[in-house]
């Protein structure tokens, strides 16, 4: 019989080698576990709150200790958490809290930790109030701790320190507020320079057309001389207009009226208005001829306005006899592009890289060519503020091409006109009454500005009056057709005066105009809403100035009927 040999067991099995590599590389996991938890917890960046279920502290990091500056041992199975918050911050989440859930939350820990109890992870600010009495900012996150059977058995509560970000957006709100304080200011300023310019510029305007087409007409040298103060004057205020536009647009203060309008229309427009300056150059000018009506959700003001500063910049920039091409085209479904080609001396890369600064002509200062550098600015942010795009190509000895997209917009939908038509007025006859005017004006070149235009009318006859008081004097006593006001009196002002007026029966019905060289776009607006029939800003224009008088006189016609007449003396 044959005896089996034992063999000697092997020490390590592959079954034991496999075994043993699980084994060790779960306690390493635990280890690394260990080792993070105690990481965590030891943090001395955020602080670790943990609670029992009733909300009593039942762990206290490091991290909580060097925030609050209370030991762990000063607060565990001691307080809650609610206990080292600023209570008041605390009362108005309940209050909240309440308000919301249209039930009543206790100020305390319930107001910590009501929505994390009902499974929603909550964070909140607050203030954390230290053991020195000192106070921080800080973001806490609050999540509720459930055993197996989903039972709340506590509440961990992580929070950061705020200090840093509060801080900085205290910082912001005071760089915000000053820069809005500024930009105030500077608004204000404006105006007033805007004012203060545009008063003597009345004068030198005004006084110029009147003497343009006087009697006898001017001779040819005095006709030159004219010439040169009215260009000289509308360029002025050309350049202030410009100034407060761009000052408008960067104090966001522009305001802008978006609606479908006709380009065609617009162009139209534009073309009347720019030929004349490019025949005078010598400049051939090519407008496109519609087949589509073409419509831009746009400001049809600020449209024409961009236009007209880059049709007079292809005029004043191109060569003798040169040509100037407007193209209208669909770049898009939505989008429709405007481009002004012309054959001037073109750009370099370099020039291309300095437009749209302030100020910047590209080396065409000492030019004769007039301008600021400001047009192109107020064009681009204009164009991006209703929704386009403005850019340029240009190629040196060839020309260049400057175009802005627009949003597209469908034709907007015609009504019927409910209204009668406002049938002709007839001639006046050479004994029919004459209208009265009065106009209350403190400074006297303007006085005698409107004196002279008015002299020029056979059917007005003008009354006038130094200040509001004597002004609504007159207004009473003699029942005015139609008065004109300026804003700035002494006494009281052209806004005051016009309440006044409207106040009393006698004066209600009369129409007020007013005339002002406050001429910001919300010093025109307050006018407007403040019952002013029309504004007129100064420098008188004067063909629009007796548009306006012809307007308020119709209006004036068609209320004289209801009108409260004074009782005589």
């Amino acid at each position: 019989m044959t005896k089996e040999i034992d063999q000697p067991a092997l020490p390590y099995s592959a079954a034991n080698l496999a075994d043993g590599s699980h084994e060790h590389k779960r306690q390493e996991t635990l280890l690394k576990t260990g080792a993070l938890q105690n990481a965590i917890l030891n943090s001395a960046n955020f602080s670790i709150i943990a609670t029992d279920e009733k909300g009593i502290i039942q762990l206290f990091n490091i991290g909580a200790e060097r925030m609050l500056g209370y030991m762990a041992a000063e607060v565990v199975n001691k307080i809650n958490p609610s206990d080292i918050h600023d209570p008041y911050e605390v009362m108005t989440r309940a209050q909240a809290l309440s308000e919301e859930l249209s039930t009543t939350i206790t100020p305390g820990f319930e107001a910590l930790a009501y929505k994390a109890s009902r499974g929603i992870e909550d964070s909140y600010d607050l203030t954390y109030i230290c053991k020195d009495g000192s106070r921080f900012p800080a973001t806490v996150s609050i999540t509720a701790l459930r055993d197996d059977y989903d039972d709340i058995i506590g509440y961990l509560l992580i929070g950061a320190d705020n200090s840093i970000r509060k801080g900085a957006e205290a910082e912001l709100t005071n760089a915000k507020a000053a820069a809005e304080k500024a930009n105030l200011a500077k608004s204000e300023f404006l105006s007033s320079m805007s004012h203060e310019l545009r008063s003597p510029l009345n004068a030198i305007l005004g006084f110029a057309q009147l003497m343009e087409s006087g009697s006898p007409l001017p001779t040819p040298t005095q006709k030159s001389s004219i010439n040169q103060i009215l260009q000289a004057g509308w360029y002025l205020l050309e350049l202030i207009d410009e100034i407060l536009d761009l000052a408008l647009i960067e104090s966001g203060k522009l305001l802008l009226s978006l609606e479908p309008m006709s380009l065609r229309e617009v162009l139209i427009d534009c073309q009347a208005m720019i030929e004349p300056q490019a025949q005078k150059s010598g400049i051939h000018m090519n407008f496109p001829q519609f087949d589509d009506p073409y419509f831009a959700n746009a400001d049809r003001t600020r449209v024409k306005q961009i236009l007209i500063n880059l049709l007079s910049n292809a005029i004043k920039y191109n060569r003798t006899k040169g040509t100037i091409t407007v193209t209208c085209d669909t770049i898009a479904t939505n989008c429709i592009r405007i481009s002004v080609h012309d054959t001037g001396e073109g750009l370099s890369p370099e020039k291309l890289g300095q437009l749209f600064q302030p100020f910047n002509r590209l080396g065409q200062e000492a030019s004769t060519e007039e301008g600021t550098g400001i047009g192109l600015v107020v064009s681009k942010r204009l164009v991006e503020l209703m929704g386009g795009k403005i850019g340029v190509e240009s190629t040196v000895g060839v020309g260049s091409v400057f175009w802005i997209e627009l949003i597209r917009a469908t034709a907007p939908q015609l009504v019927a006109d409910t209204e009668p038509l406002i049938q002709a007025q007839p001639q006046m006859q050479p004994d029919a009454a004459l209208h009265t005017l009065l106009y209350i004006e403190d400074n006297r070149a303007n006085m005698e500005l409107v004196k002279q235009l008015i002299t020029r009318r056979s059917d007005m006859h003008l009354l006038s009056a130094e200040d509001g008081t004597c002004g609504i004097a007159l207004a009473r006593a003699h029942q005015p057709d139609l008065i004109l006001m300026d804003i700035n009196l002494p006494g009281i002002s052209g806004i005051q005066a016009l309440k006044i007026l409207r106040e009393h029966p006698s004066t209600a019905h009369i129409p007020v105009l007013a005339i002002s060289a406050n001429a910001m776009p919300r010093d025109i607006k307050k006018g407007l809403a403040a019952g002013f029939f029309r504004y007129l800003t100064k420098p008188i224009k004067v063909n629009e100035f007796m548009d306006a008088l012809d307007m308020a006189l119709k209006f004036s016609e068609s209320n004289s009927k209801t009108a409260i007449k004074p009782e005589s003396a």
